[in-house]
Formats: C-alpha cells, sequence, structure tokens
C-alpha cells in the first residue's frame, strides 16, 4: 500500500484546479493500491500557535505534551505517509496563511528536526513531495510579472526537516481566460505525468 497525504490550503477547496489535477495524477500514477488521506487546512482549519506552545518549545517539555498535542499529530500524520501532495496558491507571492501555520506546526525542535552548528538537520524521512502552485498571474517563464517566494521558501522549509525530493508544478495566468487555464491544466499535468512515476519508482 502506498499511503499518499494530500494537503488543500486553497480557498477553492475542492473545485480547485491544483486539487482536481491532483486526484487525477494520483490515479493515473500506476501505483498499486494507493491510500490517499486528505487534509483541508481552510475547511478545516488547525489551530493557531499560542503561548502554550512558544512556553513548551523553550522549555524542554516532553512531547507528548498538551501543548504540542496539534504539532505532533500533524508530523505524525505526515510520517505515516509514503508521498507527500501540496495544493496551494501563491497569495502575495508565497504561501498562504492556512499553509504556513501547517509549516509552523511541523517544523519544530528535536522532534522534526535538531539544531546543530552547520543548520538545521532534518529527522523525517525523505518522501516524494509533489506541490502544485495556482496563480492568477505569471511567477515562471517569460512572462512572469512577479517574484516567486513561495518555491525557494517552501524547498528550504521543507528540507529543513528532511524532505528534498520536491517537485513544483506551476499553474499559471488563471485570470486571463478559459484558454490559459486550459493551457496551464495541461502542461501541469503533463509535468506531473512525466515526473510522477519517476520520482516514486522506488515506492
Amino acid at each position: 500500500m502506498t499511503r499518499t497525504l494530500l494537503l488543500n490550503s486553497g480557498p477553492h477547496s475542492d473545485a480547485s484546479h491544483g486539487y482536481q489535477l491532483a486526484k487525477e495524477a494520483i490515479a493515473a500514477s500506476g501505483i498499486d493500491n494507493v491510500q490517499i488521506t486528505e487534509r483541508d487546512l481552510v475547511k478545516t482549519p488547525i489551530p493557531p500557535i499560542g503561548r502554550d506552545y512558544a512556553i513548551a518549545l523553550t522549555s524542554q517539555t516532553a512531547a507528548d505534551a498538551k501543548a504540542f498535542e496539534w504539532s505532533e499529530r500533524l508530523i505524525a500524520e505526515l510520517e505515516q505517509h509514503d508521498m507527500l501532495f501540496i495544493v496551494t496558491p501563491m497569495h502575495n507571492f508565497t504561501v498562504p496563511a492556512a499553509l504556513k501555520l501547517w509549516l509552523d506546526h511541523v517544523i519544530r525542535i528535536n522532534r522534526s528536526f535538531h539544531a546543530t552548528p552547520q543548520g538545521k538537520v532534518g529527522l523525517i524521512k525523505d518522501r516524494p513531495t509533489f506541490v502544485l502552485v495556482s496563480s492568477g498571474g505569471f511567477h515562471v517563464g517569460e512572462r512572469a510579472k512577479q517574484a516567486d517566494f513561495l518555491t525557494p521558501y517552501l524547498r528550504y522549509a521543507l528540507a529543513s526537516i528532511g524532505i528534498s525530493d520536491v517537485h513544483f508544478f506551476p499553474l499559471q495566468g488563471l485570470v486571463f481566460g478559459s484558454e490559459a487555464v486550459a493551457l496551464a491544466v495541461q502542461d501541469a499535468r503533463q509535468g506531473l505525468a512525466e515526473k510522477l512515476p519517476l520520482a516514486t519508482a522506488c515506492l
């Protein structure tokens, strides 16, 4: 069984192009016996980081403390899956608040990474990760008119906990009409069809 965690962090939920394309790509991947766990970070929001968490984080509190309950739940959920799909819009050049909050819970010292003099050392096993990034404008290629802080930030954040096998697929220009949407979806579909079998060959 191949367990796939599908994180959806956009306001359109299961109606988004990214979500529909992720489900389509997983179904067409040829991987036998795929089990999908879906977590919609907008429809079912996770609680924000609070004072209790901050105090626990800096006072060597036990990992099973109540302050870490949500952090532990999300880290354990990630660890239990072999493959990760992230469906996200680009909000103001970077990740939306819902996805940033998930990262804030998951990136936790002495649980998902160790701090060393050379930097963070990830404690999470690497896994194929596919990120579908939706944007109304263009942030990749010759037509890009805005900076892309999402891709380097998310790549660095995931690498800090041990996940470096990360592949990005832009769904861009979505406000420029149905033809632009169809082209963006087709480009991302083709990219996934080429990359998914290679990245998941060892699963």
